[in-house]
């Protein structure tokens, strides 16, 4: 593979929370990927922190294991992975205590280079690690850290956690990490829309129906049945992941690719999204297999709650309150335990305005479907003559762009999300994170819709294993004449 990525400068990456399962699955084995690509510094260095009883030895063995289980095709050979191995260290820690940080900080302090700091933690330790880094003396200008979602679970509480950051780290210095964002597709879609001149004229409710996102999961809650059950799919999903696709397909064009531009324009977005009516809004709760309930249950059995009314389903219709957008119905869904694994933004485009070719010829409408998951790519759906005799028979013909076929594979770096999400932090390009008002935005239009549905003892609906989800979603558009992309890989 021919690499085409730019080293970043010496940094110390210290992971708190080093031994959990998002550094074993996700942050460690990409690291390991961007070291393979030439773009780790060879004197960089990362630290796990945790509460496990640790040496350095016995840390580089846990993520020698890790690797081998989820480094993927691209991890590199065995020569590059004791390399990178060489390169971590280890510190037993206590968030909330002092044990491990008078360690910590002879390692970090008066080293000059970029130190992070990534908070693999439950959120209630956000205050007491910044708070500890501040006593320590690792807080100063030039430190930067990374917050994981949950966020908050409602805007006070995003409030509250803003607030006690606040205390400790300016905003430039916190990144807030949402990993959708980093999908290679993801920022395509800013390619696609502010790099072509071909879209941007029609980019607008003059000439856009309506617009879907969606983000089906073949997957059931899983071994996070305690935390997803207090969530459910509205703040587990729609108030960050489905909100940020939202705002990227909506905004405004920034006036340049800078972290502040681009979110005030993501932050105009979400203000001018207008309240969902009770209507608007359908809820679900996926149902056993059938035949099969032992190895794949129902929602309540999995999060073990029998009278639980948390959606694992949700679909909603909104709109944009501004000149580009009024009147064009957003719709976003997601859920578990759906047909396919499928993450999507569709853009419908109106009919003509007049067709010459009479009735016969029925309705046909151009297309551009988005794919993030599983096979990334943009596809535009177009109309043609049906090639032989017999008149103007018409009919929709894909132009597709699959990255996977189109891109020489041999001259693509395949960068997982949180590979380059880090690299960003490295640099201090803070484009792809959420700033802290633009998280508070979001929860100030998410609690009324939570609030509302809890207000009238709303149960979700049930949908079977492996469905499109509840038959109320179908109905949700079909009532406007309209109907869903079918999910599907």
């Amino acid at each position: 593979m021919v690499s085409r990525v730019i080293p970043v400068d010496l940094f110390d990456l210290v992971i708190f929370g080093g031994t959990g399962d998002l550094a074993r699955r996700k942050i460690l084995p990409g690291l390991f990927r961007r070291f393979c690509a030439g773009q780790m510094p060879a004197e960089a260095r990362i630290i796990g922190a945790a509460r496990s009883e640790l040496d350095t030895k016995g840390y580089r063995e846990m993520v020698r294991e890790a690797i081998a289980e989820f480094g993927g095709e691209q991890a590199c050979g065995d020569e590059h992975l004791e390399k990178f191995l060489g390169q971590l260290e280890y510190v037993t820690i206590d968030a909330r205590g002092d044990q491990g940080w008078k360690e910590l900080q002879q390692l970090v302090v008066g080293t000059d280079r970029v130190e992070a700091y990534y908070f693999s933690v439950a959120p209630s330790l956000f205050g007491d690690i910044a708070e500890r880094l501040q006593k320590w003396g690792m807080a100063d200008d030039e430190a930067r850290i990374v917050v994981e979602k949950p966020f908050g679970r409602d805007l006070a509480t995003a409030r509250s956690l803003n607030k006690t950051l606040a205390t400790y780290f300016n905003e430039d210095q916190i990144y807030r990490i949402d990993h959708y964002l980093g999908k290679e597709t993801v920022q395509n879609l800013m390619a696609v829309r502010f790099g072509n001149m071909l879209f941007e004229p029609l980019w607008n409710s003059q000439y856009v129906d309506h617009i879907q996102i969606t983000v089906a999961e073949t997957v059931g809650v899983g071994g996070r049945g305690e935390y997803y059950d207090k969530s459910g799919a509205m703040r587990d999903m729609v108030q960050n992941h489905l909100m940020q696709l939202l705002c990227l397909i909506a905004m405004e064009p920034p006036a340049q690719f800078a972290p502040d531009a681009v979110r005030d324009e993501k932050l105009k977005v979400i203000r001018a999204l207008e309240a969902v009516a009770p209507y608007h809004i359908v809820r679900g709760q996926y149902q056993a297999e059938p035949c099969n309930e032992s190895e794949n249950p129902g929602y309540r059995t999995a999060v073990e709650n029998p009278r639980s009314r948390t959606e694992s389903f949700i679909a909603l219709r909104t709109e944009i309150s501004n000149w580009r957008w009024a009147g064009t119905p957003f719709y976003l869904r997601t859920g578990k335990r759906m047909a396919a694994r499928s993450s999507e933004i569709t853009v419908v485009f109106k009919d003509t305005p007049h067709s010459i070719f009479g009735d016969e010829a029925g309705r046909h409408r151009n297309v551009l479907s988005i794919r993030l998951q599983p096979n990334e790519g943009i596809t535009l759906g177009v109309t043609i003559k049906e090639p032989g005799p017999g008149g103007m028979r018409l009919i929709d013909v894909p132009l597709d762009m699959s990255f996977a076929e189109t891109l020489d594979p041999d001259h693509v770096d395949h960068v997982d999300a949180y590979e380059r999400l880090i690299m960003d932090v490295i640099r201090g390009n803070q484009t792809l994170f959420m700033r802290g008002d633009e998280v508070e935005a979001a929860w100030a239009w998410t609690d009324p819709i939570i609030e509302g549905w809890e207000a009238r003892n709303d149960v979700p609906k049930p949908y079977d294993h492996g469905s499109e989800g509840p038959t109320d979603a179908t109905e949700l558009l079909r009532r406007e004449g309209r109907e869903w992309r079918k999910v599907k890989e």
